[in-house]
Protein backbone atom coordinates (compact mmCIF):
# COMPACT_ATOMS: atom_id res chain seq x y z
CA UNK A 1 0.00 0.00 0.00
CA UNK A 2 0.89 3.57 -0.47
CA UNK A 3 0.99 4.62 2.87
CA UNK A 4 3.86 2.14 3.91
CA UNK A 5 7.62 2.40 3.54
CA UNK A 6 10.90 0.56 4.44
CA UNK A 7 12.65 -3.26 4.27
CA UNK A 8 13.60 -3.87 7.85
CA UNK A 9 11.63 -1.61 9.66
CA UNK A 10 8.32 -0.87 8.23
CA UNK A 11 6.28 2.31 8.70
CA UNK A 12 2.80 2.17 8.38
CA UNK A 13 1.05 5.77 8.75
CA UNK A 14 -2.64 6.27 8.69
CA UNK A 15 -5.47 8.80 9.75
CA UNK A 16 -6.66 11.92 7.67
CA UNK A 17 -6.55 15.29 8.76
CA UNK A 18 -9.59 15.46 10.76
CA UNK A 19 -10.03 11.84 11.24
CA UNK A 20 -10.17 11.24 15.13
CA UNK A 21 -6.50 10.37 15.32
CA UNK A 22 -3.90 10.11 12.64
CA UNK A 23 -1.17 8.07 13.68
CA UNK A 24 1.50 5.45 12.56
CA UNK A 25 2.64 1.88 13.39
CA UNK A 26 6.49 0.98 13.19
CA UNK A 27 7.40 -2.83 13.05
CA UNK A 28 10.89 -4.25 13.70
CA UNK A 29 12.60 -1.19 16.03
CA UNK A 30 15.18 -3.24 18.10
CA UNK A 31 14.33 -4.45 21.17
CA UNK A 32 15.82 -2.98 24.19
CA UNK A 33 16.21 1.06 23.20
CA UNK A 34 15.34 3.13 25.87
CA UNK A 35 12.97 6.58 23.73
CA UNK A 36 14.00 9.94 25.11
CA UNK A 37 10.60 11.13 25.21
CA UNK A 38 11.06 14.89 26.15
CA UNK A 39 13.88 15.01 23.25
CA UNK A 40 10.99 13.63 21.03
CA UNK A 41 8.92 15.97 21.93
CA UNK A 42 10.69 19.19 21.53
CA UNK A 43 11.61 17.33 17.64
CA UNK A 44 7.34 17.34 17.30
CA UNK A 45 7.01 20.81 18.35
CA UNK A 46 9.64 21.79 15.35
CA UNK A 47 6.85 20.56 13.39
CA UNK A 48 4.06 21.22 15.58
CA UNK A 49 1.14 23.95 13.89
CA UNK A 50 -0.54 27.17 15.61
CA UNK A 51 2.49 28.08 16.71
CA UNK A 52 3.85 31.07 14.36
CA UNK A 53 3.08 33.67 12.07
CA UNK A 54 3.40 31.69 9.68
CA UNK A 55 2.14 28.81 10.51
CA UNK A 56 -1.82 27.87 9.97
CA UNK A 57 -3.74 28.92 13.30
CA UNK A 58 -5.07 25.03 14.07
CA UNK A 59 -3.36 24.39 17.05
CA UNK A 60 -2.62 20.74 17.90
CA UNK A 61 -0.88 19.84 20.90
CA UNK A 62 1.10 16.74 18.71
CA UNK A 63 1.58 14.43 21.77
CA UNK A 64 2.09 11.02 20.66
CA UNK A 65 -0.06 8.84 22.82
CA UNK A 66 2.02 4.96 22.52
CA UNK A 67 -0.40 1.67 22.65
CA UNK A 68 1.91 -0.67 22.42
CA UNK A 69 5.50 -1.69 21.51
CA UNK A 70 6.97 -0.47 24.84
CA UNK A 71 7.27 -1.59 28.29
CA UNK A 72 7.90 1.62 30.27
CA UNK A 73 9.92 3.68 27.87
CA UNK A 74 12.07 0.84 25.91
CA UNK A 75 10.99 -0.99 22.91
CA UNK A 76 9.65 -4.76 23.45
CA UNK A 77 9.96 -6.39 20.26
CA UNK A 78 6.15 -5.36 19.21
CA UNK A 79 4.88 -3.63 16.70
CA UNK A 80 4.75 0.44 18.01
CA UNK A 81 1.81 1.62 17.86
CA UNK A 82 1.40 5.58 18.81
CA UNK A 83 -1.23 8.03 17.61
CA UNK A 84 -1.78 11.59 18.11
CA UNK A 85 -5.46 13.04 18.56
CA UNK A 86 -7.20 15.64 16.66
CA UNK A 87 -8.62 18.02 18.49
CA UNK A 88 -8.97 21.40 16.51
CA UNK A 89 -10.69 20.43 13.23
CA UNK A 90 -13.53 22.38 11.39
CA UNK A 91 -14.71 19.94 8.73
CA UNK A 92 -17.24 22.45 7.09
CA UNK A 93 -15.17 24.75 5.69
CA UNK A 94 -14.06 22.20 2.99
CA UNK A 95 -17.82 21.23 1.53
CA UNK A 96 -17.49 23.28 -1.37
CA UNK A 97 -14.06 21.12 -2.46
CA UNK A 98 -16.12 17.92 -3.32
CA UNK A 99 -17.04 20.03 -6.14
CA UNK A 100 -15.17 22.33 -6.68
CA UNK A 101 -11.46 21.46 -6.12
CA UNK A 102 -8.74 24.04 -5.39
CA UNK A 103 -5.85 24.22 -8.04
CA UNK A 104 -2.65 22.91 -7.33
CA UNK A 105 -4.12 20.36 -4.76
CA UNK A 106 -5.29 16.80 -4.62
CA UNK A 107 -9.11 17.44 -4.40
CA UNK A 108 -9.06 16.83 -8.28
CA UNK A 109 -6.86 13.86 -8.81
CA UNK A 110 -8.51 12.25 -5.68
CA UNK A 111 -11.96 12.60 -7.09
CA UNK A 112 -10.57 10.87 -10.96
CA UNK A 113 -9.31 8.14 -8.23
CA UNK A 114 -11.65 7.15 -5.33
CA UNK A 115 -14.96 8.79 -7.10
CA UNK A 116 -16.08 10.92 -4.25
CA UNK A 117 -15.70 8.44 -1.11
CA UNK A 118 -12.65 10.85 -0.30
CA UNK A 119 -12.70 12.64 2.73
CA UNK A 120 -12.15 16.33 1.90
CA UNK A 121 -11.67 17.83 5.07
CA UNK A 122 -9.14 19.16 5.84
CA UNK A 123 -7.29 17.69 2.85
CA UNK A 124 -7.99 14.09 3.67
CA UNK A 125 -5.16 11.65 3.74
CA UNK A 126 -3.36 14.09 1.54
CA UNK A 127 -3.19 16.54 4.03
CA UNK A 128 0.57 17.96 5.69
CA UNK A 129 -1.12 16.86 8.59
CA UNK A 130 0.12 13.31 8.42
CA UNK A 131 3.15 14.28 8.57
CA UNK A 132 3.18 14.02 11.94
CA UNK A 133 3.14 10.72 12.63
CA UNK A 134 6.05 10.81 10.06
CA UNK A 135 7.69 12.46 12.65
CA UNK A 136 6.99 10.37 15.38
CA UNK A 137 8.68 7.48 13.29
CA UNK A 138 11.30 9.78 12.14
CA UNK A 139 12.08 10.95 15.39
CA UNK A 140 12.71 7.56 17.41
CA UNK A 141 14.92 7.10 13.96
CA UNK A 142 17.22 9.94 14.35
CA UNK A 143 17.98 9.14 17.99
CA UNK A 144 18.62 5.25 17.13
CA UNK A 145 20.92 6.84 14.75
CA UNK A 146 22.48 9.29 17.40
CA UNK A 147 23.49 6.03 19.19
CA UNK A 148 25.55 5.00 16.16
CA UNK A 149 27.07 8.43 15.87
CA UNK A 150 25.03 10.00 12.83
CA UNK A 151 23.49 13.01 12.85
CA UNK A 152 20.82 14.88 10.62
CA UNK A 153 19.78 18.33 10.50
CA UNK A 154 17.73 20.87 7.40
CA UNK A 155 17.89 24.30 7.10
CA UNK A 156 15.84 26.51 5.14
CA UNK A 157 18.30 27.39 1.62
CA UNK A 158 15.35 29.64 0.38
CA UNK A 159 12.02 31.14 0.43
CA UNK A 160 10.63 33.16 -2.66
CA UNK A 161 13.57 35.02 -3.78
CA UNK A 162 15.44 35.11 -0.43
CA UNK A 163 17.95 32.86 -0.27
CA UNK A 164 20.53 31.87 2.43
CA UNK A 165 24.07 30.12 1.88
CA UNK A 166 23.91 26.49 1.48
CA UNK A 167 25.84 23.91 4.50
CA UNK A 168 29.54 23.32 3.59
CA UNK A 169 29.29 19.89 1.59
CA UNK A 170 32.64 19.13 2.59
CA UNK A 171 33.08 20.91 6.26
CA UNK A 172 29.37 20.62 7.90
CA UNK A 173 29.52 18.54 11.02
CA UNK A 174 26.93 17.92 13.76
CA UNK A 175 27.50 21.16 15.62
CA UNK A 176 26.69 23.07 12.15
CA UNK A 177 23.61 20.98 12.78
CA UNK A 178 22.70 21.76 16.08
CA UNK A 179 23.16 25.62 15.55
CA UNK A 180 20.17 25.58 12.93
CA UNK A 181 17.93 23.11 15.00
CA UNK A 182 18.39 25.22 17.79
CA UNK A 183 17.44 28.30 16.39
CA UNK A 184 13.45 30.12 16.41
CA UNK A 185 13.76 30.40 12.69
CA UNK A 186 15.21 27.42 10.64
CA UNK A 187 17.80 29.53 8.75
CA UNK A 188 21.76 29.33 9.54
CA UNK A 189 21.68 33.16 8.54
CA UNK A 190 19.47 35.26 11.45
CA UNK A 191 19.60 38.34 8.87
CA UNK A 192 18.33 35.86 5.75
CA UNK A 193 15.71 34.17 7.96
CA UNK A 194 14.78 37.69 9.30
CA UNK A 195 13.86 38.41 5.26
CA UNK A 196 12.08 35.04 4.83
CA UNK A 197 9.85 35.59 7.43
CA UNK A 198 8.77 39.46 6.24
CA UNK A 199 8.20 37.76 3.05
CA UNK A 200 5.85 35.20 4.36
CA UNK A 201 4.25 37.76 6.10
CA UNK A 202 3.61 39.86 3.04
CA UNK A 203 2.43 37.17 1.64
CA UNK A 204 0.03 36.28 4.02
CA UNK A 205 -1.92 39.73 4.54
CA UNK A 206 -1.90 39.16 0.55
CA UNK A 207 -4.01 36.30 0.85
CA UNK A 208 -1.02 34.28 -1.25
CA UNK A 209 1.50 31.85 0.00
CA UNK A 210 4.91 31.63 -0.69
CA UNK A 211 7.39 28.46 -1.33
CA UNK A 212 11.07 26.96 -0.89
CA UNK A 213 14.12 24.84 -0.74
CA UNK A 214 14.75 22.73 2.25
CA UNK A 215 18.47 21.39 2.54
CA UNK A 216 18.90 18.43 4.85
CA UNK A 217 22.75 16.69 5.67
CA UNK A 218 23.40 13.73 7.42
CA UNK A 219 27.07 13.52 8.92
CA UNK A 220 28.68 10.40 10.15
CA UNK A 221 26.82 7.72 7.89
CA UNK A 222 29.32 4.99 7.64
CA UNK A 223 30.07 4.61 3.71
CA UNK A 224 28.62 1.05 1.92
CA UNK A 225 25.19 1.92 2.66
CA UNK A 226 23.01 1.39 -0.06
CA UNK A 227 22.32 -0.79 -3.41
CA UNK A 228 22.56 0.15 -6.89
CA UNK A 229 19.98 0.89 -9.29
CA UNK A 230 16.90 0.65 -7.99
CA UNK A 231 17.57 0.45 -4.14
CA UNK A 232 19.83 3.09 -3.73
CA UNK A 233 20.48 5.66 -1.02
CA UNK A 234 19.28 8.23 -3.48
CA UNK A 235 16.03 6.16 -4.29
CA UNK A 236 15.05 5.46 -0.62
CA UNK A 237 15.33 8.89 0.29
CA UNK A 238 13.46 10.35 -2.48
CA UNK A 239 10.53 7.81 -2.05
CA UNK A 240 9.93 8.91 1.84
CA UNK A 241 10.62 12.60 1.10
CA UNK A 242 7.89 12.60 -1.70
CA UNK A 243 5.96 11.61 0.76
CA UNK A 244 5.94 14.47 2.08
CA UNK A 245 2.93 16.89 0.42
CA UNK A 246 4.31 20.01 -1.35
CA UNK A 247 7.33 18.60 -2.11
CA UNK A 248 7.70 18.37 -6.05
CA UNK A 249 11.88 17.84 -6.22
CA UNK A 250 15.03 16.62 -4.53
CA UNK A 251 18.92 17.07 -5.44
CA UNK A 252 22.21 15.65 -4.13
CA UNK A 253 25.25 16.73 -4.13
CA UNK A 254 25.48 19.50 -7.11
CA UNK A 255 22.33 18.21 -8.50
CA UNK A 256 21.09 19.76 -11.32
CA UNK A 257 24.27 21.88 -11.44
CA UNK A 258 26.34 18.94 -12.06
CA UNK A 259 24.91 19.44 -15.53
CA UNK A 260 26.21 22.23 -16.28
CA UNK A 261 29.61 21.26 -15.34
CA UNK A 262 32.79 18.92 -16.95
CA UNK A 263 33.57 15.27 -15.68
CA UNK A 264 36.90 17.52 -14.50
CA UNK A 265 34.57 20.08 -11.90
CA UNK A 266 32.72 17.71 -11.28
CA UNK A 267 34.70 14.55 -10.01
CA UNK A 268 35.44 14.63 -6.23
CA UNK A 269 39.51 13.73 -6.11
CA UNK A 270 39.74 10.68 -3.25
CA UNK A 271 41.99 11.41 -0.80
CA UNK A 272 43.47 9.85 2.90
CA UNK A 273 41.97 11.54 5.99
CA UNK A 274 45.07 12.85 8.01
CA UNK A 275 43.00 12.01 10.99
CA UNK A 276 42.03 8.50 9.98
CA UNK A 277 45.53 7.05 10.59
CA UNK A 278 45.18 3.07 12.14
CA UNK A 279 41.94 2.53 10.84
CA UNK A 280 41.35 0.15 7.94
CA UNK A 281 42.55 1.80 4.39
CA UNK A 282 39.06 2.05 2.93
CA UNK A 283 37.68 3.46 5.87
CA UNK A 284 39.93 6.89 5.83
CA UNK A 285 39.23 7.62 2.04
CA UNK A 286 37.32 11.05 2.16
CA UNK A 287 36.90 12.82 -1.04
CA UNK A 288 38.16 16.80 -1.10
CA UNK A 289 35.33 18.06 -2.70
CA UNK A 290 31.28 16.60 -2.24
CA UNK A 291 29.49 16.96 -5.16
CA UNK A 292 28.81 13.58 -4.76
CA UNK A 293 26.08 14.35 -2.13
CA UNK A 294 27.69 11.58 0.10
CA UNK A 295 26.89 8.89 -2.85
CA UNK A 296 27.94 7.07 -5.41
CA UNK A 297 26.49 4.27 -7.55
CA UNK A 298 23.45 4.60 -4.82
CA UNK A 299 26.09 3.85 -2.13
CA UNK A 300 27.17 5.84 0.77
CA UNK A 301 31.01 7.07 0.36
CA UNK A 302 31.96 8.12 4.00
CA UNK A 303 31.26 11.77 3.27
CA UNK A 304 28.09 13.78 4.34
CA UNK A 305 24.97 12.70 2.72
CA UNK A 306 23.75 16.19 1.26
CA UNK A 307 20.01 16.70 -0.11
CA UNK A 308 17.89 19.54 -1.21
CA UNK A 309 14.07 19.77 -1.71
CA UNK A 310 11.98 21.70 -3.80
CA UNK A 311 8.69 23.00 -1.34
CA UNK A 312 5.76 24.62 -3.58
CA UNK A 313 3.72 27.03 -2.54
CA UNK A 314 0.56 25.79 -0.04
CA UNK A 315 -2.45 25.37 -2.88
CA UNK A 316 -5.14 26.89 -0.49
CA UNK A 317 -5.00 30.41 -0.64
CA UNK A 318 -7.52 33.66 0.38
CA UNK A 319 -7.39 35.14 -2.97
CA UNK A 320 -9.99 34.40 -5.81
CA UNK A 321 -9.08 31.75 -7.92
CA UNK A 322 -10.63 30.06 -10.72
CA UNK A 323 -11.51 26.51 -10.88
CA UNK A 324 -14.74 24.12 -12.02
CA UNK A 325 -18.06 22.86 -10.98
CA UNK A 326 -17.94 19.09 -10.92
CA UNK A 327 -21.43 18.87 -10.70
CA UNK A 328 -22.55 21.53 -12.71
CA UNK A 329 -20.08 21.22 -15.46
CA UNK A 330 -19.12 24.75 -15.87
CA UNK A 331 -16.39 26.81 -14.94
CA UNK A 332 -16.44 28.24 -11.40
CA UNK A 333 -14.48 30.44 -8.89
CA UNK A 334 -12.98 29.40 -5.60
CA UNK A 335 -12.95 31.12 -2.46
CA UNK A 336 -10.93 29.04 -0.03
CA UNK A 337 -11.73 29.13 3.05
CA UNK A 338 -10.11 27.83 6.59
CA UNK A 339 -6.96 27.89 8.01
CA UNK A 340 -3.38 27.40 5.97
CA UNK A 341 -0.08 27.98 6.32
CA UNK A 342 0.84 31.07 3.94
CA UNK A 343 4.33 28.66 4.02
CA UNK A 344 4.89 25.29 4.41
CA UNK A 345 9.01 25.61 4.29
CA UNK A 346 9.45 26.15 8.12
CA UNK A 347 7.56 23.38 9.38
CA UNK A 348 8.48 20.60 6.68
CA UNK A 349 12.46 21.01 7.74
CA UNK A 350 11.56 18.77 10.70
CA UNK A 351 9.61 16.56 8.40
CA UNK A 352 12.53 16.47 6.22
CA UNK A 353 15.03 15.56 8.82
CA UNK A 354 12.07 12.38 9.49
CA UNK A 355 11.99 11.37 6.16
CA UNK A 356 16.02 11.12 5.65
CA UNK A 357 16.69 9.58 9.33
CA UNK A 358 13.99 6.26 8.83
CA UNK A 359 15.50 5.98 4.88
CA UNK A 360 19.30 5.88 6.61
CA UNK A 361 18.47 4.02 9.36
CA UNK A 362 16.56 1.29 7.36
CA UNK A 363 19.83 1.28 5.06
CA UNK A 364 21.81 0.82 8.02
CA UNK A 365 19.19 -2.53 9.17
CA UNK A 366 20.11 -4.15 5.90
CA UNK A 367 23.81 -5.09 6.81
CA UNK A 368 23.38 -4.61 10.71
CA UNK A 369 20.37 -5.82 11.91
CA UNK A 370 21.83 -7.75 15.23
CA UNK A 371 24.80 -4.97 15.61
CA UNK A 372 22.58 -2.88 17.80
CA UNK A 373 21.50 -5.96 20.11
CA UNK A 374 25.18 -6.10 20.80
CA UNK A 375 25.15 -2.93 21.62
CA UNK A 376 22.84 -3.02 24.04
CA UNK A 377 24.37 -6.37 25.54
CA UNK A 378 27.44 -4.76 25.91
CA UNK A 379 26.25 -1.19 27.52
CA UNK A 380 24.01 -3.00 30.18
Amino acid sequence: MSSIYGKNIRITIFGQSHSSAVGVVIDGLPAGFRIDFEELHRFMQRRAPGQKSWSTPRCEKDIPEFLSGLAGDVTCGAPLCAVIRNSDTRSSDYEQLKDIPRPGHADFTAQLKYKGAQDTAGGGHFSGRLTAPLCIAGGICLQLLNELGVEIGAHIVSVGSVRDALFDPVRVDADTLSAVKAADFPASDSVKGALMEKAIEEARLDGDSLGGVVECAAVGVPGGLGDPMFDGMENRIAAIVFGIPAVKGIEFGSGFGAAALRGSENNDSFCFDPYSFGTEHSSAVKTKTNNHGGILGGITSSMPVIFRVAVKPTPSISKPQQSVSLSKGCDAALTVKGRHDPCIVPRAVPCVEAAAAIAIYDAWLDNNKYKYEEYINGHQ
